[in-house]
């Protein structure tokens, strides 16, 4: 093919080339340069060129003018011409490109339709209950994204597992009752995003993405809790009902900031601190290793979670109020259940002692009690700053599930 300049025309030599073999990709190309009203005189050898080529031109809004013995035709590049993308641009219906914008209520009919695509209007509607900015955005998400791609770890390569270490029978089984509740908690944390995942618009393509990474990373933890918890050919430890009670209220949850609020504010953000007593008492290098690797990956998701919630915060002020009946309505709903299985709770005051003797014994009691201030410190001091007064966080941290999560 040669294009040579004739201004204000073209010329175009499509040679042997038909339209059932691409010819009208090197037409658009040269139309793209012309103007409205520029002419593109067209070359072929093919005999029946000229009628396919007018029906062409008539479908992409350009005017066939008949040629003579030196061309074909003579294409006049139509105004409205372009293509799908083109007209898609003209109809308002592109998104915003400048900056990649985020729409706060991208229209049903764009589906799957890449942010930043020229997106033809027409179409099927896609019905997401999660649909609008406000709903699911967070200013801190495409950050959080990032960090979560690149702070990937492998269980199979971060972890050293074959770090030699000697714990009698009796601290591996509360390592081992402490994984099994930590494997249960994980579970939780993996169905509940789990659920709201395929309600979102995909416009918001990194709340999704930062979901799924959120969900990977408690698969995870589930594998790299069952492994430590068995290494040593340990069975695992109690599930209790009050347990599983309490973790199905998260799970039955509908909306999504509630379930959001519940789980990774208060449940994911109180785990921390339970994460970050294992890295320090833990009787073993290994588990400690585990419990900093799992706490990196929980801590951005409490970060997204109280985000979420606080750019909703900043649109709706009411939310605050439905936030507090959330933690109401759970605390009634689990208030006759037994609370933090009883198991879970003497591992931990063994795994805080180190040892038997009755002076250590007492010290990880304590160093237990300490745990729980911790947690609804934490709790307390999340909840300010999703705009609650001292006293209210107070108030409503203490009303938190015994069953941390």
């Amino acid at each position: 093919m040669t294009i040579t300049e004739t201004s204000p025309s073209r010329v175009i030599n499509i040679e042997a080339l038909s339209f059932t073999s691409g010819a009208h990709l090197l037409l658009k190309r040269a139309l793209r340069e012309l103007p409205a009203g520029g002419r593109l005189g067209v070359r072929a050898s093919t005999p029946d060129f000229a009628v396919h080529l007018r029906g062409w031109c008539r479908e992409q809004g350009h005017e066939f003018v008949e040629g003579d013995d030196q061309f074909v035709a003579w294409i006049v590049r139509g105004a409205a011409a372009g293509g799908r993308w083109r007209q898609a641009e003209r109809a308002g219906l592109a998104d915003a490109r400048e900056n990649d914008a985020v729409r706060a209520a991208p229209p049903a009919d764009w589906g799957f339709a890449s942010r930043g695509a020229a997106i033809e209007p027409g179409g099927p509607a896609f019905h997401y209950a999660l649909r609008t900015k406000d709903q699911v955005w967070a200013e801190n998400v495409p950050k959080l994204y990032a960090q979560a791609a690149a702070a990937q770890w492998s269980l199979q390569t971060a972890i050293n597992w074959d770090e030699p270490f000697a714990l009698d029978e009796e601290m591996e089984r509360a390592v081992a009752q402490v994984m099994t509740y930590l494997i249960e908690n994980e579970m939780a944390a993996l169905q509940v995003p789990a659920r709201f995942i395929a309600q979102i618009h995909p416009h918001f393509r990194e709340v999704l993405q930062l979901l799924a990474i959120q969900i990977a990373d408690e698969a995870r933890h589930i594998e790299v809790f069952t492994r430590r918890a068995t290494l040593r050919g340990e069975m695992l430890g109690l599930s209790t009902v009050s347990g599983r009670q309490s973790l199905k209220t998260l799970l039955d949850e509908p909306d999504f900031a509630h379930a959001s609020f519940l789980l990774s504010v208060l449940g994911e953000g109180t785990f921390l601190n339970l994460l970050w007593f294992l890295e320090r008492h833990a009787p073993d290098p290994l588990t400690r290793q585990i419990a900093r690797l799992v706490a990196q990956d929980e801590a951005r998701h409490v970060a997204f979670g109280i985000g979420h919630l606080q750019y909703q915060l900043a649109t709706d002020s009411a939310l605050r109020e439905r936030l507090a009946m959330a933690i109401t309505h759970r605390h009634e709903a689990l208030a006759e259940t037994a609370g933090l299985n009883e198991e879970v709770f003497d591992a931990l005051i063994l795994l805080a002692a180190g040892s038997w003797r009755p002076q250590e014994i007492a010290a990880g009691y304590a160093r237990v009690q300490t745990l729980k201030q911790e947690m609804h410190s934490g709790r307390k001091a999340r909840l300010e700053k999703l705009g609650f007064s001292g006293a209210e966080a107070g108030e409503l941290s203490a009303l938190h599930t015994r069953n941390f999560m």
